[in-house]
């Protein structure tokens, strides 16, 4: 199969080095000194064990140009959502008849509402899709929806370590379990990355968006780890209140998440003193995922008249925090 990565940094890297040793025609499209490094030394990926796998340059190709890749029979797109509206028309240059797109991003996604349903069916969502770029550049009929959960880091150029997690969770915008959704689960399982197929994303999307809209925030804020705003009773609490109001939000949506918020703190509890990618991000001088982790959600509370002032106010808070005199 000809596989696209978008944004072959950490999570794409990884995809990318996995699928390549499972034989696929893998194309990356990256920058920099880090395609530099993949043009010249190939694709080095150091295991959670410690084990390192090498994919050399003749067996990967990498470009920055992707009119130069050809259309592909799979693109997956790993680059964050800030970054997706420039990209979406070059993209168009990787699309044959039949290609798919799988949509690797945190936060609410840009398909939230197509194929959906309802009486909210085909809304744009402006916070992660402004002006509807992506949706007028990318035809919803390729697009496969996915969950990202490995950790991974760029720790040098050409060279990414996974830290943990196999599982890239995936599916139909409607939940229909078509041959082409199990075509690529194969592909995926093939390449040692889980890919379970689900009816319905939507509440899986949730639950992980649950704890990532309160916990990234206000550690972009306080500078704190999930270990201390968990054990602190006031951020505790702060962050139980942000969740309570988006799971109103989600609920009016239909979503039935299937755990208590109380089971959710402390699940980021159990992670301990880990560093929010949020945080990372601002510490980094770089563009956060604040519009889609947590502006998305006060859109949806707009759109189903719930009041959000929690949300509204780490927000507020972490917009000021991306502003050049501040970082």
């Amino acid at each position: 199969m000809k596989i696209c990565i978008v944004g072959a940094g950490a999570i794409g890297g990884y995809m990318g080095a996995k699928l390549a040793l499972a034989g696929e025609e893998v194309t990356l499209i990256a920058r920099g000194a880090h395609l530099a490094a993949i043009q010249q030394n190939g694709l080095q990926l150091i295991t959670s064990e410690g084990e390192q796998n090498f994919v050399p340059a003749a067996s990967i190709a990498a470009t920055d140009d992707m009119s130069q890749a050809g259309p592909q029979d799979l693109v997956i797109v790993t680059l964050k959502t800030h970054s997706l509206p420039a990209i979406v028309q070059p993209m168009r240059a990787l699309y044959g008849p039949a290609t798919l797109v799988v949509m690797a991003q945190n936060g609410v996604p840009w398909w939230y509402f197509h194929k959906h349903g309802g009486p909210h069916e085909g809304q744009r969502i402006e916070a992660v899709d402004p002006g509807g770029l992506i949706e007028a550049n990318l035809e919803i009929a390729r697009v496969i929806a996915c969950i990202v959960y490995p950790a991974a880091e760029l720790i040098a150029p050409g060279i990414v370590r996974h830290l943990e997690g196999e599982r890239f969770t995936i599916a139909e915008l409607d939940g229909v379990k078509t041959e082409r959704i199990q075509r690529l689960a194969q592909t995926f399982n093939h390449a040692g990355l889980k890919a379970p197929i689900r009816p319905r994303i939507r509440p899986e999307l949730w639950v992980k968006l649950w704890g990532n809209l309160a916990f990234n925030p206000i550690s972009a804020v306080t500078r704190a780890t999930l270990l201390d705003i968990c054990q602190y009773p006031p951020t505790r609490e702060l962050a139980r209140q942000m969740m309570v109001e988006a799971q109103t939000i989600a609920q009016k949506l239909g979503i039935d998440f299937g755990v208590s918020i109380e089971q959710r703190i402390v699940g980021a509890e159990k992670v301990g003193a880990h560093k929010t990618s949020m945080l990372q991000d601002i510490e980094a001088h770089r563009p956060t995922e604040i519009d889609a982790i947590l502006g998305a959600v006060i859109e949806l509370g707009r759109l189903t008249d719930t009041s959000t002032p929690h949300l509204d106010t780490l927000y507020a808070s972490v917009k000021l925090l991306e502003q050049p005199a501040s970082l």
